[in-house]
């Protein structure tokens, strides 16, 4: 798999990344542990995770899943912090208690003693910035984190953080945002504004939730996100009416390329200006080996027009 620089650093990450919203929760540790080990063989490093991921339980299942397989040095690990689960529901808080306490959790579990990225999950209003830039700056200069990144920002957070970010010992390296055929608000000024700062990107929910497979053009499979009550929500903006003439579009070009139509959505992301890392989202480890068929895959320049065009 191909590995790509991240911004203007020296870091470098595989082309597609491993993402693990559901490890713990939806993934058991033995599904775990199989997609980790095909993600490896494929050629990938990076892995994306958080704090709240699997309801608190997916890092503790990344850490014991890489000593299991003693792979640490083989892997990137990005994690993110700022987003709390509590009683009423997620709430955002970047403060310099709750970022450094979360990391301090998260390295715990992960059983390391460094992230190689770690990113603010969320822009916070409520809190100073220079609260924030605090925080970013020991987690730096104790080694814990070796790059900062930022997640879900809107462009003028993302610049006002990159321009204060080098006062604290630090350039931000990475924007994760999301970016697929059905949302494409990274396109514009968040786009501009991670070319301007020398940021890498990182794309998440490549296939539109899972929209853009196609499961749910008729009805919700009884085993899809949809029909979790805890994920029902993550996947219900993408079920409107307004998506079907793009989604319908997505597998007709994957039926001219004998590929499934999350093949093709994902290798649209995977190619797109700009893009660093796409993330995959697989539950299972059938699903990361349909997804990993397409890495060496590029969509011909007229099926990349013709889907622009239609979405």
């Amino acid at each position: 798999m191909e590995l790509r620089r991240v911004g203007h650093t020296g870091l470098r990450v595989s082309a597609l990344g491993l993402g693990t919203l559901t490890w713990g929760r939806d993934t058991d540790r033995e599904d775990a542990r199989q997609l980790l080990s095909d993600f490896l063989d494929a050629g990938g490093t990076l892995i994306d995770t958080a704090a709240h991921y699997g309801d608190g339980l997916a890092e503790q299942t990344i850490g014991d899943v890489i000593d299991q397989l003693g792979v640490r040095g083989d892997v990137v690990l990005a994690s993110k912090a700022g987003l709390v689960e509590g009683a009423d529901g997620p709430r955002i808080d970047c403060s310099r208690t709750c970022l450094l306490d979360s990391l301090d959790a998260s390295l715990e579990a992960l059983h390391t003693d460094h992230l190689e990225l770690w990113l603010l999950d969320h822009f916070d209003a409520s809190v100073p910035i220079d609260e924030t830039l605090s925080a970013l700056e020991v987690a730096l200069r104790s080694g814990r984190i070796r790059y900062v990144g930022v997640a879900n920002y809107p462009a003028w957070a993302l610049a006002e953080i990159a321009c204060l970010l080098p006062g604290h010992g630090g350039h931000l390296a990475v924007i994760e945002t999301e970016y697929s055929l059905l949302n494409r608000s990274f396109e514009g000024e968040l786009t501009d504004a991670s070319a301007h700062f020398g940021c890498g990107v990182f794309a998440w929910s490549p296939l539109a939730r899972g929209v853009l497979t196609g499961k749910y053009r008729s009805h919700t499979p009884p085993d899809s996100r949809a029909a979790t009550p805890h994920l029902r929500g993550f996947v219900e903006p993408y079920l409107d009416a307004r998506y079907a003439g793009t989604i319908e579009a997505v597998a007709r070009a994957g039926e001219g390329f004998g590929l499934s139509a999350g093949q093709v959505a994902l290798s649209w992301v995977k190619d797109a200006p700009g893009v660093t890392s796409t993330l995959l989202g697989p539950r299972t480890p059938g699903q990361l080996a349909q997804l990993l068929e397409v890495v060496d895959f590029a969509l011909p320049h007229q099926i990349r027009k013709a889907l622009d065009d239609v979405s």
